[in-house]
């Protein structure tokens, strides 16, 4: 169907020359900058685009890097989505047909998306490099739906227990594992100090000396 739409496109686009190099006629991946906090929508909009236009053979995947983080607020733990790259989702996709024309079709609906300001580059999309996109995937791929805990201490730094058998009890911490998600706090215990482990939403900031 997206060829048809090859015929309606502005004057002022214009064809390549024939594309020698085969190459060139592989799926790329390309980045799409958008409006802000509309990624999520773009993403869907593009999806339904595929399916409408029967542009499964020119768009083969749509990229928005996300992680899972978690947040303690007022003593309470919360889990949020956090974009790796905000303002940008990642597209592979075909820019040229078997001919070696490029596919103004399919690029006019994606640009035309609402919520997409442009294909990065300049006059015409730019790819991506592959370590550049070897970069994101790693990330994705690293994190694998994992709820990531958001780090607001530091060793060394006072914490007091807000959670637990050892509610109340401050002490300072003397390792953070970031895999985990948890801390180990020394704190004063029966005459001497203690290593405990702890979640990171289990201790909170200790701003005062103790009631």
């Amino acid at each position: 169907m997206y060829q048809d739409l090859e015929n309606k496109m502005d004057d002022d686009t214009t064809e390549l020359d024939t594309v020698v190099d085969e190459k060139m006629l592989l799926p790329k991946w390309f980045a799409l900058q958008t409006l802000s906090n509309q990624e999520s929508k773009v993403k869907a909009a593009i999806q339904v685009a595929i399916k409408e236009y029967a542009l499964e053979d020119v768009i083969l995947e749509i990229l928005l890097p996300t992680e899972k983080v978690v947040e303690i607020k007022n003593g309470k733990k919360y889990t949020r989505t956090r974009k790796f790259y905000p303002g940008y989702v990642f597209i592979r996709m075909r820019m040229y047909d078997p001919e070696g024309k490029i596919l103004h079709g399919p690029l006019s609906i994606v640009k035309n998306i609402n919520g997409v300001v442009r294909f990065v580059g300049d006059r015409e999309p730019v790819e991506l490099k592959q370590s550049e996109i070897d970069d994101i995937l790693t990330k994705v791929e690293a994190i694998g739906g994992k709820p990531v805990p958001k780090i607001t201490h530091e060793v060394g730094e006072t914490v007091k227990i807000s959670d637990g058998p050892f509610l109340n009890l401050t002490g300072t911490i003397e390792d953070i594992d970031t895999e985990r998600g948890c801390l180990r706090v020394n704190v004063s215990m029966f005459g001497r100090l203690t290593p405990v482990d702890l979640e990171f939403w289990q201790v909170e900031r200790f701003t005062g000396e103790e009631n």
